[in-house]
C-alpha cells in the first residue's frame, strides 16, 4: 500500500466533499470517511478526507475528534495535512477554526502555517486580509444572519487572533501576484515578527495555484477547499477525467434542504417556479409533536414515482429568527436537522437513489441517519459540489448522494444536479 499523500479533516460534511471534489478535479484518487474510521485505509488512493461535524460544537470537543482524525491520517502515512473549513470562515468567537487550528500546531510540532477561505470558483475572495462573497463584503452577503455561526467581521486578520493564542499576520496580495518565492519571503519575515499564522491573499485560482509551491512542505495547511487546486501538483499528480467516474445512476430523485442562505432560499424558489413538487417543513409544528416527518414521507410518496420532489425548512432570515425567538437557536437547529434526515431515509426506504441534501448541518444529519461510512468522489455539479456514490445502512442499498453546502450552486441547481448524472 503507497502511503497516503494528502490526509484531509473537514469540519463538516458539505466542506468535506467540496474538498474531495477539488482535489479529483486536480488529479486525486480521493475517499471521503465519514467520520474517523475504525479500521485502517483498504483502497490505493491519494488522499482521504475525513469528514468531521465539528463546526458548531463545542471547542474541546471539536479539537478532541479533530486529533483523533489527525492520529488516524498518521497512521495511514499522510505526508501533509490539511485542515478544511468553509470558505465563509463562519465560526464564533470561540472558535472553532482557531483553537482546532492550534491543536494541530501542536500536535504536528508545527511552527507555521496559512490560513485562506479563498475559493475564486464560488466568489469567495481574499483581499488585504478582507473576505468577500462576490462583489461585497462578508458581512453584507447574509451571513450576517447565519442562524448558527452569524460572521459581522469581514476582517480575517482579526476574527482569527479573537480564536487565537498564537500570532495572527496577513501575506497581501502584492506578495502572492510575485509569486512562490515571495510568499516563502513573506513566510520567514512573519517568522521572525513572531508571527505563527497567516491570512492569505487570494483573488483569483492563479493565486491559489502560485501559493501552492510555497506550502508544498508545510506539515499543516488550513484553508476553504480553493487552496486544494494547487496541491495535487506539489506530488507530481495531473487532472484525470478517470478519477471522476461513478457507476451507472438509477432510482428515484429527490431533494431535502435544511439551508436558510439566500443561495438555498433561491434555489428552492427557482425549483417551485419550474413547477416542482416541493413541501415546506414547518419547525413550529415539530415542536408541537406532530410527526412532520411521517407526514411529508406520505406526501412524497406518489408524488416521486413520477418526478423529483423537494422536501425544505429553508426559510428567509426574518422567518428564522422569529422561530428562534420561540424555541431557541440550538433546539429550532436540532429539531430540524432530525426531521430532515428522518425524511431523507424515509426516502431512500421508498427508493430514492438520487438524492440532494442542502445545507451542511442538514448533510451531516442526513449521512449520519443513513448510516454512510464512505463515499466516493464522482463528478462536478456546480463548483464545490460533486456527486458522490456510497452505500447505506438502507438494506445495503447504494445511493448517489450529493452534499450542497448552503451557500453554493446556481440558482438552478436542484434541477441541474440531476441532469449531471443523466
Amino acid at each position: 500500500m503507497a502511503k497516503l499523500l494528502l490526509g484531509c479533516i473537514a469540519d463538516d460534511f458539505t466542506g468535506a466533499t467540496d474538498l474531495a471534489n477539488n482535489l479529483v478535479r486536480a488529479g486525486m484518487r480521493v475517499v471521503q470517511a465519514i467520520g474517523v474510521p475504525a479500521t485502517p485505509l483498504d483502497a490505493e488512493v491519494d488522499a482521504v478526507v475525513v469528514a468531521l461535524k465539528s463546526r458548531t460544537i463545542a471547542p474541546a470537543e471539536a479539537i478532541a475528534q479533530s486529533l483523533e482524525a489527525l492520529r488516524w491520517l498518521q497512521a495511514q502515512g499522510a505526508q501533509q495535512i490539511y485542515f478544511k473549513y468553509c470558505s465563509t470562515f463562519d465560526s464564533t468567537p470561540q472558535g472553532n477554526i482557531g483553537p482546532v487550528t492550534e491543536a494541530l500546531m501542536e500536535a504536528l510540532k508545527c511552527g507555521f502555517t496559512i490560513a485562506t477561505p479563498a475559493f475564486p470558483d464560488n466568489k469567495r475572495t481574499v483581499f488585504k486580509g478582507y473576505l468577500f462573497a462576490g462583489d461585497v463584503l462578508l458581512n453584507e452577503s447574509g451571513m450576517q444572519n447565519h442562524p448558527l455561526t452569524p460572521m459581522t467581521d469581514p476582517n480575517l486578520v482579526r476574527v482569527l487572533q479573537a480564536q487565537c493564542t498564537r500570532k495572527v499576520g496577513l501575506i497581501d496580495h502584492a506578495v502572492v501576484a510575485r509569486g512562490a518565492a515571495a510568499v516563502t519571503e513573506r513566510i520567514e519575515q512573519l517568522k521572525g515578527e513572531g508571527v505563527s499564522i497567516a491570512i492569505v491573499d487570494a483573488v483569483s485560482n492563479d493565486d491559489l495555484l502560485r501559493l501552492g509551491p510555497a506550502i508544498a512542505k508545510m506539515p499543516l495547511v488550513t484553508a476553504g477547499s480553493g487552496v486544494a487546486i494547487g496541491l495535487p501538483a506539489n506530488f507530481g499528480l495531473a487532472p484525470s477525467s478517470q478519477a471522476s467516474a461513478l457507476p451507472a445512476a438509477g432510482g428515484l430523485r429527490a431533494v431535502v434542504s435544511g439551508s436558510c442562505s439566500l443561495a438555498t432560499n433561491r434555489q428552492v424558489l427557482d425549483f417551485i417556479q419550474r413547477g416542482g413538487a416541493a413541501l415546506a417543513v414547518d419547525p413550529l409544528r415539530i415542536a408541537a409533536g406532530v410527526d412532520v416527518a411521517a407526514e411529508a414521507l406520505a406526501w412524497a410518496a406518489p408524488l416521486v414515482q413520477k418526478q423529483p420532489v423537494l422536501v425544505y425548512s429553508t426559510a428567509e432570515a426574518g422567518a428564522v429568527k422569529s422561530v428562534q425567538g420561540k424555541l431557541g437557536v440550538e433546539q429550532a437547529g436540532a429539531m430540524v436537522e432530525r426531521t430532515i434526515a428522518a425524511i431523507a431515509r424515509g426516502l431512500v426506504e421508498r427508493g430514492v437513489r438520487q438524492l440532494v441534501v442542502a445545507g451542511g448541518e442538514t448533510s451531516g444529519a442526513c449521512v449520519q441517519a443513513l448510516g454512510i461510512a464512505q463515499m466516493q468522489i464522482g463528478p462536478q455539479i456546480d463548483p464545490g459540489v460533486p456527486w458522490c456514490h456510497a452505500r447505506t445502512d438502507v438494506e445495503g442499498l447504494p445511493v448517489h448522494i450529493a452534499l450542497k453546502s448552503g451557500n453554493f450552486g446556481g440558482d438552478d441547481f436542484f434541477t441541474k444536479a440531476f441532469t449531471v448524472l443523466g
